[in-house]
């Protein structure tokens, strides 16, 4: 009886992540529109912020109330489940095309970066120095992403940003937004916590399986509709950029704010995350697409993967 109380509260504070994430952006997007932000600053700031907000709540709480293995598990679980079994079943869905600059610049620096964090977590801490690291590396990324918007028209046109609000019903979205994240992520955290010992497994592997696969939940919605619609640049930037935001600015943020234990069982995961979008370079290389058949090989490597680790 207690396990299924605690799933349920589970699945309430995964509903509450997502759902405050879509308020609070609404709300600050609009806040934004109405003091003269271009939304081109807007897009790469507050809505693609909004898009790792569950996980940077959810691992926040967690390395507050020193769930050390739910903050790393989250990001690193993300990262390879975002791969191998989002970009799996999308690529299952439909054969999708990888742009270019996915090639040359995107994936290439997921994979510099992941490789990145599990240098500052080899000694077994992500300190507060490694903390400030990805931070100015996340920051680097975002004026990267700038420069190349602002050199591509069609970009800086197609950045979605929320429609504009009356200023009290942008107030009432952001702070009620950001109460139902922090209670959604407070909701998950212990949930997954109370599931761990009920089923005597380790919070390493919850938060690397179902804590990342519920913090998840919105990239896989977007990208699977994306691959439905034929729009396979959407769901491949979807992942790619969600995996780059985790590590530099959650992962970073985290640290920021209180230092984080990386266990050793961590390198191995880290390096999983490393082979995943390797893997994902490696298939999308010869024709610039990925098959039904790389969606297969993904969806098998995450089964080996999870056979391992159970």
């Amino acid at each position: 009886m207690e396990m299924l109380i605690q799933l349920g509260i589970l699945a309430i504070g995964f509903v509450m992540l997502v759902k405050g994430s879509d308020w609070f952006v609404d709300g600050a997007s609009s806040i934004a529109t109405k003091f003269g932000i271009p939304q081109l600053v807007i897009g790469l700031t507050i809505v693609a912020m909004g898009t790792s907000a569950p996980e940077a709540a959810v691992s926040i709480t967690a390395a507050f109330h020193g769930n050390a293995d739910i903050t790393i598990g989250n990001i690193v679980g993300s990262n390879i489940l975002n791969i191998l079994i989002i970009l799996g079943i999308c690529g299952l869905i439909s054969p999708m095309i990888v742009q270019k600059s996915s090639i040359l610049v995107d994936i290439p620096v997921t994979i510099a970066i992941t490789l990145v964090l599990l240098w500052l977590g080899w000694d077994g801490t992500i300190s507060r120095l490694d903390g400030i690291i990805l931070q100015l590396l996340f920051f680097a990324y975002l004026a990267y992403l700038f420069i190349s918007m602002k050199k591509n028209k069609n970009s800086t046109d197609s950045c979605e940003v929320p429609r504009e609000m009356p200023v009290v019903k942008s107030l009432i979205f952001l702070v009620v937004g950001l109460v139902v994240i922090v209670l959604g992520s407070r909701f998950a955290v212990d949930a997954a916590s109370a599931i761990a010992r009920i089923l005597g497994l380790s919070e390493r592997f919850i938060g690397l399986t179902i804590v990342a696969l519920g913090t998840s939940l919105p990239e896989l919605f977007t990208s699977a509709m994306a691959a439905l619609k034929k729009n396979s640049d959407i769901a491949i930037g979807n992942i790619v950029g969600s995996n780059i935001l985790n590590i530099l600015m959650v992962v970073g943020l985290s640290g920021l704010i209180v230092p984080v234990p990386f266990v050793a069982d961590f390198r191995f995961d880290t390096i999983v995350a490393v082979y995943a979008t390797v893997l994902l370079l490696v298939l999308a290389l010869p024709k610039r697409k990925l098959f039904r058949l790389s969606g297969l090989l993904m969806l098998v490597s995450y089964a080996v993967y999870f056979y391992l680790i159970w």
